[in-house]
């Protein structure tokens, strides 16, 4: 039962989201989360690093909307085990550098009570890394 409830508190913060509703997302998100996001992703991306605490995962969703445009973004499945869900998808976007990704992602969320205590995404880092890299020649 707690695999299920916990899948859909994490299908309910993509709803959310891609509804442009932050707060919705950050209401299940833990005081003392670890938010891992874009996992190896080079210091020049935005969205790059660890976050810890609700207060920086809100940042991290200002820079999300600040330097990324998603033309694409779509959960696809979910595996839920224990307090874990794993979330399989693909996006395609735009930086706010100028350049363009298109990969599969994969999303781990920990959940303790109805609420997100850890999150961790991968995706194609290297090309992510190189949409951020784009110089303009002019």
């Amino acid at each position: 039962m707690q695999e299920a409830q916990n899948t859909t508190i994490v299908q309910a913060a993509y709803t959310a989201f891609l509804s442009g509703d932050v707060a919705a997302v950050l209401a299940v998100v833990d005081d003392a989360v670890i938010w891992k996001g874009t996992t190896g992703a080079s210091a020049d991306v935005p969205t790059a690093g660890v976050r810890r605490g609700r207060a920086e995962v809100a940042r991290f969703f200002q820079q999300v909307v600040e330097h990324i445009t998603f033309s694409r973004f779509e959960p696809q499945s979910y595996v839920a085990q224990g307090d874990r869900v794993v979330a399989l998808g693909h996006y395609t976007g735009r930086t706010s550098a100028g350049g363009d990704f298109d990969s599969d992602f994969v999303m781990i969320f920990t959940l303790r009570n109805g609420h997100i205590v850890e999150f961790q995404e991968f995706l194609d880092v290297a090309q992510y890394n190189a949409a951020w890299a784009v110089v303009a020649v002019g």
